[in-house]
């Protein structure tokens, strides 16, 4: 079975049809933005396991240039497209400094291009063979608050072993970024004569899209158990990749949508972060709980209930199982927890198999997984799975998705 064209592209086509009269211009246009970006969603899918998504904002930037150095999961000649959105994905620690949902602001990409990383990095060193990137034939861009765009095609040959290269300037500010937290090389210039610098926080596009057929594209959302913090810096151990590696790029992409700090409640707000999960998903893992646990949804007095945990899960995992998904989802791992959240884990922990169950969806118990044989409130592989505790994620999870291809 070869990648299937997202069925929304069809639906479309009959209510433009049907429509068009009584819409008016403006809805017509709107409904003709939403059916190309499906098409694009389909067409152009991931290319790298690292999570490019946002979950914190750079509060200001002066032609400052960022480079980073990205692994490709297929390597060779392809077409290449990019997806951006100008909204913040997720809540960063208590959302005092960004939050699920929080707009982008008003920024200028001022030159953008890609090229072959090679197999080392030397962060000061001039790209060779650049290739631009264009939006609509323009090298530069203003984007707006909330904007969601794409760039134009591009043909780029990355040898095997070689990073793809990233690399663009920006001013404005609020500008949408994610913690990398040691999982790819990323640099910053920032016009102050001390070059490159290594950087945790960077602004990326949201899709490294290639135009390469595969049988099925997994999408992986989660928090920073699926981004892979705290695994070995920049060596793709964490589970995703290990996950790609024994299924195979060949026949799978694997679209990394997990981010630090995120909760579910942040997700189930179903903006961009869900919106193109769904869009990019035939298999789609769904993994949260710790940090709504700990911390609670964006504005809330505190710790979030295992209901209201249960309640956002339901709504992700129901909007992933209506586009016709096959969905997979995760209770919730051991954490340092005090006594009364360990108790709110464990008490959701028992709802999930039900949540799985009334969706039709795939109930996967990473707890039992990663737990000490000898007390389930605790970890044998860290707080955040180590590469060990990876490898055993990964393990686990290709036997249920090869299941799910018989």
């Amino acid at each position: 079975m070869k990648r299937r064209k997202w069925l929304m592209c069809t639906f479309l086509t009959v209510v433009l049809s049907v429509t068009a009269a009584s819409c008016g211009v403006n809805q017509l246009e709107e409904n003709s933005q939403i059916e190309k970006e499906s098409t694009l969603f389909d067409t152009y899918v991931s290319n790298t396991v690292i999570a490019t998504g946002n979950n914190t904002v750079i509060a200001k930037a002066d032609h400052v240039t960022y480079r980073a150095w990205i692994p490709v999961e297929e390597a060779g000649a392809f077409t290449y497209c990019f997806y951006f959105s100008n909204t913040v994905d997720s809540t960063w620690d208590d959302g005092s400094i960004s939050y699920a949902g929080m707009p982008g602001g008003s920024y200028t990409i001022e030159s953008a291009c890609v090229s072959d990383g090679g197999t080392e990095f030397d962060a000061n060193a001039a790209p060779t063979e650049t290739v631009s990137v264009t939006f609509s034939g323009s090298t530069t861009k203003d984007v707006l608050p909330d904007e969601t765009f794409w760039s134009d095609p591009l043909e780029i040959d990355i040898p095997e072993g070689h990073y793809l290269l990233w690399e663009w300037t920006l001013s404005g500010e609020d500008i949408p970024a994610i913690c990398m937290s040691n999982l790819a090389h990323s640099y910053a210039d920032k016009n102050d004569d001390k070059g490159f610098i290594y950087v945790n926080e960077i602004p990326l596009p949201q899709l490294f899209g290639c135009d390469r057929t595969v049988d099925k594209r997994i999408v992986t959302l989660g928090d920073s158990v699926t981004q892979g913090c705290q695994t070995s810096e920049f060596a793709c151990q964490f589970w995703a990749a290990q996950l790609l590696d024994q299924l195979g790029a060949e026949s799978y992409s694997l679209w990394n949508l997990g981010l630090g700090y995120a909760r579910a409640s942040d997700c189930a707000i179903e903006g961009d972060w869900l919106d193109r999960a769904i869009a990019g998903a035939d298999i789609m893992t769904i993994a949260f709980g710790t940090n709504d646990i700990i911390s609670g949804p964006y504005g809330g007095a505190s710790h979030a209930t295992s209901e209201e945990i249960e309640e956002a899960v339901r709504t992700i995992a129901q909007k992933s199982i209506n586009a016709d998904i096959q969905t997979i989802i995760w209770n919730s791992p051991p954490f340092d927890l005090t006594e009364e959240l360990e108790t709110i884990r464990m008490t959701y922990n028992e709802t999930v198999p039900d949540i799985a169950a009334d969706c039709d969806a795939i109930f996967f118990d990473a707890a039992s997984l990663l737990a000490d044989p000898t007390d389930a409130s605790k970890t044998i592989y860290g707080q955040h799975p180590n590469d060990q505790g990876s490898t055993v994620l990964a393990n686990a999870l290709t036997d249920v998705i090869e299941q799910l291809e018989k």
